[in-house]
């Protein structure tokens, strides 16, 4: 019962992360991806801010997310290989989004748009939950 509240609790998390985006990250592609993206230029933005800004998105998602998959399975080695493939997902997703940040291309746009998301978004969480779980019925 306790290791389901915790979960309920860690999502919540998730939740209001996402819910006040606007007040606790600096992103102005936040606005930007809401309007009409496709048609209008980049915005301004500060570069350096931007990426210790969506870092530290990635960082607080990542925590949660492990959490979530610690107290969902209760095994370390689960915890551990989620985190090598979180923080390989960064290096190679950071750099992406900074080329699309300093070389911005409205043909680039939506690509940008769909890099960004895994950053700031608990995407990863939504794909290794069902693989584990998946592996874990499959294993016994």
């Amino acid at each position: 019962m306790m290791k389901y509240v915790l979960i309920t609790v860690l999502i919540l998390f998730l939740i209001l992360i996402r819910a006040f985006e606007d007040v606790l990250f600096y992103d102005p592609y936040l606005q930007f991806f809401k309007n009409d993206y496709l048609y209008i230029d980049s915005p301004r933005r500060e570069v350096f801010k931007l990426t210790l800004f969506t870092t530290i998105r990635y960082v607080l998602n990542t925590v949660i997310s492990l959490g979530i998959m610690y107290l969902f399975f209760k095994d370390v080695s689960v915890v551990k290989f989620s985190a090598v493939v979180y923080s390989l997902a960064y290096f190679v997703l950071i750099g992406v989004f900074l080329y699309f940040v300093i070389n911005p291309k409205q043909e680039d746009y939506y690509l940008f748009f769909n890099v960004r998301r895994f950053l700031i978004q608990p995407i990863m969480l939504l794909l290794l939950l069902p693989a584990f779980y998946y592996h874990k019925l499959t294993k016994a």
